[in-house]
This record gives structure tokens, C-alpha cells and sequence, in this order.
């Protein structure tokens, strides 16, 4: 964007003092001509700059400019450094140095206000050193070649452009272009395995609305056809999870310390899985079938043991 260009163009000649405009064309990829606009727009609206002809010439600001920060109030100020925080926790080696150069024009100290880990509490985990690696494969723009387990139980190599890292429902998930589907793709991290960045570059495509309200409520309805209630009791050694992932009001705390809960979820085999992963802390009361069936698997799961 012009508006963009015009501020790092003052900031370029900040540091530098002289510029030619074929080095400013240079690192903006742009014409000569464009930068001479970009020149004569910035003296329009008030900015001390010119342009020497001939050799040891070039574009620059008059001695001692200093950039009026006080077309910004100080909260609007306030507000940027916050914002950019956010982002230097995710882009610290491109976010850092703007954020002390800002900080050093407003003259505040800079407020520490946010802090994001992706590494969980697990020094061997997996899913974050694929965080790392495909953060790096979106900023530069590289293919990446991986092994995926799909849902169905089937895996297999897929090439994908990478385009972002999403955080839903507990999980994160690389949203790319896949090459062998010809279409946009939601790949969980935990899935992917072998993750390899590839030396061939991709022009990034255009991202469509990604929770489009129509697929939405598709999803919505074929997620609510398959709704069912289970009431089971949890022993108090779950609480955790009990306090994470059920809502408060389908929550009864009872004199043992044990939790009535009941859970509202779509019943099929992740359903089963999901409660299994409760163990002996966790016992289904009704529905009856939902009783009976878990106890087939758990049995069923006993017999890899005898």
C-alpha cells in the first residue's frame, strides 16, 4: 500500500540521511517514477524533502526534521505499541526492531502486556517444533511435503502451499493449498508427520472467508443431527478437565466430591474415544445402549492385556 511506502520512505531517509531514488525503486520494487510521486505527495502534505540532481545527489530531508508524532493522540500511541506486542510474540525478529524505533518516537516505555509460549509443558512435544518449522515455510513462502493420517484411518504424502496457523477447538491446524486436492485444506498438526520444507517457492493465493457463515450452518446441522446427552459421573481426580471442557451448567458437584455431569456431544466412534480417555474416572449412567457399548469396548480393550 502507498501509505505504507510513504512512512518507511521517511524512515529509510531518517536512517540513512541520502537516498537515490533507484535505491529507494530497488528496495520498494517499484519505478523510478513511482518514487518520484511518492516524493512529491510527502512534500505536498508538509514533509521538509527534496531531491538533489548530479552526482553525490539524492533524495532526502532537511537537516534536524524530526517526525511530528503529535498527529497521533497518546492513546492512539498507547494502542499501537500494544498491538505490536501481540505480534512480537509470534514475529519477533521482524516486529522488535519497529517496535523499540515507535517506542523511542512516542517516548514511552514499552508495556510487556502479552507473552504466547507454543511449546506445551512437555519438553518432547511434537506439535510445537511443527509450529516452528511451518511458521517459518508461511513467512518465506516454501512448499512443504508431509505424511498425513487422515480421520478415515488412511494416510499418505501430500504437497501443500502453506498459508496459516490456526488455533480451534483445542488444536491447532495448518489451513494450505493442497496440491494433490486442487483446493483449500485444514490439516491438524498432530496428524502430520515427516514435515519437510521444500526449496520450491509458491505465489501465495488469495484466502477465502474461511468460517463462511453458509458452510457454518452445514456443519451446524449435521453436527446437531447426530446430538446426544450422556450423564456419567467423574471422579474428582478429573477435575481439571471437567473445569476446561464442560460447561459450568451441565456440571453438579456432589457430597463425595464426585462430578454429575452431563455431556452434549454427537454420537459415533470419536464419542467413545473421548470418553474412554477418562478411564476408571469416569462411569456412564445413561443413555442405557451408551453404558452397554462402553462397557463391549472396554472389554473388548481388556483383551490386549489377558
Amino acid at each position: 500500500m502507498q501509505i505504507n511506502r510513504l512512512f518507511e520512505i521517511i524512515y529509510l531517509l531518517l536512517d540513512k540521511e541520502t537516498m537515490t531514488a533507484a535505491e529507494l525503486a530497488e528496495h520498494f520494487e517499484v519505478s523510478t517514477r513511482t518514487v518520484y510521486r511518492d516524493i512529491e505527495t510527502l512534500s505536498q502534505t508538509g514533509i521538509p524533502i527534496y531531491a538533489i540532481k548530479g552526482k553525490g545527489g539524492g533524495i532526502r530531508l532537511t537537516e534536524n526534521f524530526v517526525l511530528n508524532k503529535s498527529v497521533l493522540t497518546g492513546e492512539e500511541q498507547k494502542k499501537i505499541l500494544q498491538s505490536l506486542h501481540g505480534m512480537n510474540a509470534v514475529r519477533e525478529e521482524e516486529i522488535k526492531p519497529l517496535l523499540s524505533k515507535l517506542s523511542a518516537l512516542f517516548g514511552g516505555e514499552q508495556e510487556d502486556w502479552i507473552e504466547i509460549e507454543f511449546s506445551s509443558w512437555n519438553a518432547h512435544d511434537a506439535v510445537s517444533k511443527k509450529f516452528a518449522l511451518l511458521k517459518e515455510t508461511i513467512f518465506f513462502h516454501k512448499k512443504v511435503s508431509f505424511c498425513y493420517n487422515g480421520a478415515n484411518g488412511i494416510s499418505g504424502r501430500r504437497i501443500a502451499e502453506p498459508l496459516k496457523l490456526i488455533f480451534r477447538a483445542n488444536a491447532w491446524y495448518l489451513y494450505a493449498w493442497c496440491t494433490e486436492k486442487k483446493d483449500f485444506r485444514f490439516f491438524k498438526l498432530s496428524r502430520m508427520e515427516e514435515i519437510t520444507a521444500l526449496e520450491e517457492h509458491f505465489e501465495r493465493r488469495k484466502i477465502p472467508d474461511l468460517w463462511n457463515k453458509e458452510e457454518e450452518g452445514k456443519r451446524k446441522n449435521t453436527y446437531m443431527k447426530n446430538l446426544i446427552t450422556v450423564v456419567a459421573l467423574i471422579s474428582p481426580g478429573k477435575a481439571y478437565r471437567v473445569l476446561e471442557e464442560l460447561d459450568k451448567k451441565n456440571v453438579e458437584k456432589l457430597e463425595d466430591g464426585k462430578y454429575k455431569v452431563r455431556i452434549v456431544i454427537p454420537e459415533d466412534d470419536w464419542m467413545y474415544q473421548y470418553l474412554m480417555t477418562y478411564g476408571a474416572d469416569l462411569e456412564v449412567l445413561e443413555p442405557e445402549r451408551v453404558r452397554k457399548n462402553m462397557i463391549e469396548k472396554l472389554k473388548s480393550a481388556l483383551e490386549n492385556y489377558i
